[in-house]
Order: C-alpha cells, then sequence, then structure tokens
C-alpha cells in the first residue's frame, strides 16, 4: 500500500462523515426547498450543518454559506465583495504567494477596472503588516490573503493585518482559511475579519463542498443567480449530503485538532531532520510560523517534478507544490516570490501528514526519498560527464 504524504492536497473521507452523508444519498433524497415531507427531512440535514460549521467556527449559521469547494467561495468572496464596494472605490489588496484561486479572480476583476497589489513577502513568505498597511489608498475596498500558504505552509502575521487594516474604514477582510481550517486555530468570534473562506475535502470532508463565512451586515454580490438558496447569496438547489460531511469533518477536525497538531509535528520535525541530513537540502517557509504537517523543501541539483515521478512508482505519494498547478513547466510562484531563484524553486517537493500518517510510514518515506535523490544525483553527474545537456528522471 502507497504512504500517503500529499494531505495538503486532499484528504481521506472520514468515516464519521460518510456515515452522516449516506442518508442524504438514499432515503432522504429530497429537495430542501420542497414543501412536502421529504424536503423538510433534507431541509432539516442542511440547517443542522450550517449550525455545525458556525459553531466550530464560532460563527452564526446565518453566516455560513456553502458552495462548491474552496476556489468557489473564494471567488464569491473577492467577486462579491468587489463588486458590491465598487460605487466606493475599487483597489484590491492581496499578496504575491496567494493560491491561484485568489490571484486568478483578481487578475480576472483586473479586466473590469479594478485595481489591484500584490505585497511581496520576505523569504519565508511572510508579508510585512506594515508594508500591506502602506499599500492602502483611499480607493482601497478590500484586502485578501491566506492564513496559512498552501505551499510552504507558512502562516501570516493575521493579527497584525486585521489591525491596521481597521484604521482604515470601509475596507472588508477577506481570510484564505483552506489550508488552515482544521489544523491551526481559527475562531470567528475573535478575529476580526468580514470574510473566511474553506475546503471540506482538507480535514476529512468530502470534495466538491466548501463554505464561506459572511459577517452579519457585509454587503456581497451573489455570483451564481437563481433561485432564493443560502439567503439569497449562492442560488442551486444544495449538496446537502456533502453539507452534512463537511460539517461532522469540521466538528470532529476542531475538536480533535490541538492532538492531531502535536503528532504531525512531531512527524514533521523527523521528517525534516532525516531529509536535511543530506547535502543541498533547505526547509522552505517559517521556522516557527507554519502549519504543523507541511514540510516544504528544496533539493538543490535535483528536479522535483522527476523526484515526485520516480517517488510516486517507488510507493510514496508527494508533491511539488499545490496540487491546482500540477502540470505547469513554470517554477513555484510562491517560491521565486520568496527569493528563489527558478533552477532552486524547481526542485520543490511538498510533504503533507495527516491523521492517519504513522511513524513508521515517515522512517520508510524519509529512506524512500534519501535514495530518490541519491539516484537522481548520481544518473545527473553522469550525464554531465558524458557532456549531455538533458533533464533526468530519477
Amino acid at each position: 500500500m502507497a504512504i500517503y504524504l500529499d494531505h495538503a492536497a486532499t484528504t481521506p473521507l472520514r468515516a464519521e462523515a460518510l456515515e452522516a452523508m449516506l442518508p442524504y444519498l438514499t432515503e432522504h433524497f429530497g429537495n430542501p426547498s420542497s414543501p412536502h415531507g421529504e424536503g423538510r427531512r433534507a431541509r432539516a440535514g442542511l440547517d443542522e450543518a450550517h449550525e455545525l460549521v458556525a459553531a466550530a467556527l464560532g460563527a452564526d449559521r446565518r453566516e455560513i454559506v456553502f458552495t462548491s469547494g474552496g476556489t468557489e467561495a473564494i471567488n464569491l468572496a473577492l467577486k462579491g465583495a468587489a463588486w458590491a464596494a465598487k460605487p466606493y472605490g475599487h483597489h484590491i489588496i492581496t499578496t504575491a504567494v496567494e493560491h491561484q484561486a485568489t490571484l486568478n479572480a483578481v487578475r480576472h476583476l483586473e479586466k473590469f477596472g479594478f485595481e489591484v497589489t500584490e505585497v511581496a513577502v520576505d523569504r519565508y513568505g511572510r508579508v510585512d503588516p506594515d508594508e500591506l498597511a502602506g499599500a492602502i489608498t483611499d480607493r482601497t475596498t478590500l484586502v485578501s490573503l491566506a492564513l496559512a500558504n498552501n505551499e510552504v505552509g507558512t502562516l501570516q502575521p493575521l493579527a497584525a493585518v486585521v489591525e491596521r487594516v481597521r484604521h482604515h474604514r470601509r475596507i472588508l477582510i477577506h481570510v484564505d482559511a483552506v489550508q488552515a481550517v482544521g489544523a491551526v486555530p481559527v475562531d470567528l468570534a475573535a478575529l476580526d475579519v468580514d470574510l473566511l473562506s474553506l475546503a471540506a475535502h482538507k480535514f476529512g470532508g468530502p470534495k466538491g463542498v466548501g463554505a464561506l463565512f459572511i459577517r452579519r451586515g457585509t454587503t456581497l454580490l451573489a455570483q451564481v443567480h437563481g433561485g432564493t438558496q443560502e439567503r439569497y447569496r449562492r442560488a442551486g438547489t444544495e449538496n446537502v449530503a456533502g453539507a452534512v460531511g463537511a460539517a461532522v469533518a469540521l466538528r470532529l477536525a476542531v475538536a480533535e485538532r490541538a492532538e492531531t497538531a502535536r503528532r504531525s509535528r512531531r512527524l514533521r520535525e523527523r521528517l525534516r531532520e532525516g531529509l536535511t541530513a543530506m547535502p543541498g537540502v533547505e526547509v522552505t517557509g517559517h521556522p516557527v510560523e507554519r502549519l504543523p504537517g507541511l514540510l516544504s523543501i528544496i533539493v538543490r541539483d535535483a528536479d522535483g517534478a522527476a523526484l515526485q515521478m520516480a517517488l510516486d512508482l517507488d510507493g510514496l505519494a508527494c508533491s511539488t507544490g499545490s496540487a491546482c498547478t500540477t502540470g505547469s513547466t513554470e517554477p513555484s510562484h510562491v517560491l521565486t516570490a520568496m527569493g528563489y531563484p527558478e533552477d532552486e524553486a524547481r526542485g520543490a517537493l511538498r510533504l503533507s501528514i495527516g491523521r492517519p500518517t504513522t511513524e513508521a510510514e515517515v522512517v520508510v518515506a524519509t529512506d524512500l526519498i534519501r535514495t530518490a535523490v541519491e539516484r537522481h544525483r548520481v544518473a545527473a553527474t553522469a550525464l554531465a560527464g558524458d557532456g549531455l545537456s538533458v533533464e533526468v528522471s530519477a
């Protein structure tokens, strides 16, 4: 059986979530907007899912909108907020290391006259709150940043950013918490943000389900039009089974978060120690302010994509970065924004530990990666000695 170290891409569906979903895929199949008994039973399940998600995040159930995933939640937040605030301004601030869902959404808005500032980050992938605040103008209406970076795991100084932005009126704050929810504390009763997006499949829920927190009083223009579902904010018949599974998975992930984080951090450190013992291996991201289970490394004199494919053949699942950019020939925009040259950025591997990961798997994975790197470097050296200049697949 393969060793799976790509939980940042997706997690296995929890048995408890599947069990909760099954009745809504079978006997409770009604449309939650229908007034008859079957519809009311589906509506009850959907209402309970809103309650569970809200309680897990410290929000009110009326502030939760279910979507088709994290990408839709981010798009609804950014486009909905930007268009709603257009009479007051057209400037959006984000960072250079955001997920493609954010970057492509704001670049789309640029086509319609919005101005976008991508604030730079440091070597660890962290934004300077003062630099971000310095980008604010009298036209700024929206600030968006990811709480946890999906490639290197760096946590942003969210509290400091929020404190500075709140000095300015009429600026909404959106947080991409897709990688963070279930891994680090996320308490909307304490966080002074207006919008927060999440994706169920990152914490043991089903794929194709996400949610957007919209703080009461926040004006947002719907991006999907049709019926009155989700309080007019997201039309379309709701995925009741998906929402129920997402809610159960989130409740469990939050309840188990502290213990899971301690265990993940310990396994991550064991993996780090084993891999950084090799020459030319560097950990990327912030050394302390980072996700507990994500380890991003750069292997110098190696090609990350070739290593990933070789490891896949050896029975180890990992990635070179975001699953949403798989197949791209470009180096990671996150690593290049952090100051890594393109040749180094191409040597990236992302290893992410999850709740099911065992210590034995980490030990075997360390050996597999070390062997693959050594094999790759030997092959590359041999080819260089023959005067060949080709990319090597380990």
